[in-house]
């Protein structure tokens, strides 16, 4: 099973498709032609039962130049069985779909991103069969945006050099820019890029400062309905009826942050599903299931270890 934060360095553009594109544009400098529209595709790849060779994400951009499929893969450290896999995901895409692909490879860590950037040679030297150029986004050219202006200007833009960058001194300024930007976006698109950020962050102490600025504007799990309930306790007068009813809301928001996040995955939530997941009153469980609903590939899945 993958790690969060391998997941989050490609969902984000699921999330936001237009920020790859962007990426590709003003972090790369590749004139890649602005997409009319995007969609994701099945990322499966596999052909041979025993086999299984799945890309990390899949969208298929449609322009005026023609027809592109962006496979963006997330590196997390060196694997040198990609050498293998990434040449044979593009020729399968391509004779699969009939148009060109572009890989694209994320990563938080400046020795992988060298790795990544290095062609790969298949064939007799000077005289290669095959030539597969990766595009690499990572600490070395995504740009580091801490000012305020700049973050609220682009989000997905602060939010991927949050997830890029998120070590070392500029981190602080990196996300209190960040928390500015995310109050001037809509709430729901505001806890998935926090949920992202929050599983890239593997400094203690960025994550820690990352948490307690999204207390303040409770975007994880912040619901009507937990505000609701705690005015009414406020108003009986009842301090442990208030409690009761905070926790209530706290459960009521978690449960459906589990479903959105499924949801913006585009993975299907059966009512079977959704009955147990709005049922559960457990805050560290449903914690667990959120964390889990990043990576899973069916909604079942969420339960599978219990």
């Amino acid at each position: 099973m993958v790690g969060s934060t391998h997941e989050a360095l490609h969902r984000i553009f699921q999330k936001d498709p237009t920020l790859l594109t962007k990426a590709l544009q003003q972090v790369l400098g590749v004139p890649f032609p602005k997409p009319r529209e995007i969609a994701a595709l099945n990322v499966d790849l596999t052909e041979i039962e025993p086999v299984e060779r799945r890309v990390d994400t899949l969208l298929r951009a449609e322009t005026d130049e023609g027809t592109y499929l962006l496979v963006v893969e997330s590196q997390t450290e060196v694997d040198k069985r990609k050498r293998g896999s990434w040449p044979y995901y593009l020729s399968y895409l391509y004779e699969r779909y009939g148009c060109e692909p572009v890989l694209i490879v994320t990563t938080q860590n400046s020795a992988t991103e060298r790795w990544a950037s290095q062609p790969i040679k298949l064939g007799y030297p000077g005289w290669e069969s095959l030539i597969v150029r990766p595009l690499v986004l990572g600490p070395d050219n995504v740009p580091v945006i801490e000012d305020v202006q700049e973050a609220v200007q682009d989000v997905s833009l602060a939010v991927l050099s949050a997830m890029t960058h998120g070590r070392g001194p500029k981190s602080p300024a990196i996300l209190e820019s960040l928390t500015a930007a995310l109050k001037t976006i809509d709430r729901d698109s505001a806890a998935a890029f926090a949920q992202f950020v929050d599983s890239c962050l593997d400094d203690p102490q960025a994550k820690q400062m990352w948490r307690d600025l999204m207390a303040e504007v409770q975007y994880f799990w912040r619901h009507p309905l937990a505000e609701q309930v705690r005015e009414e306790g406020r108003q009986e007068g009842r301090e442990e009826g208030r409690q009761q009813g905070v926790e209530q809301g706290w459960a009521e928001a978690k449960a459906e942050t589990v479903l959105q996040i499924l949801q913006w995955r585009g993975i299907l939530v059966r009512s079977a599903v959704r009955e147990r997941v709005t049922a559960c009153k457990d805050l560290d469980q449903l914690e667990t299931w959120a964390q889990r609903a990043m990576h899973v590939t069916r909604a079942a899945e969420l339960f599978v270890e219990e």
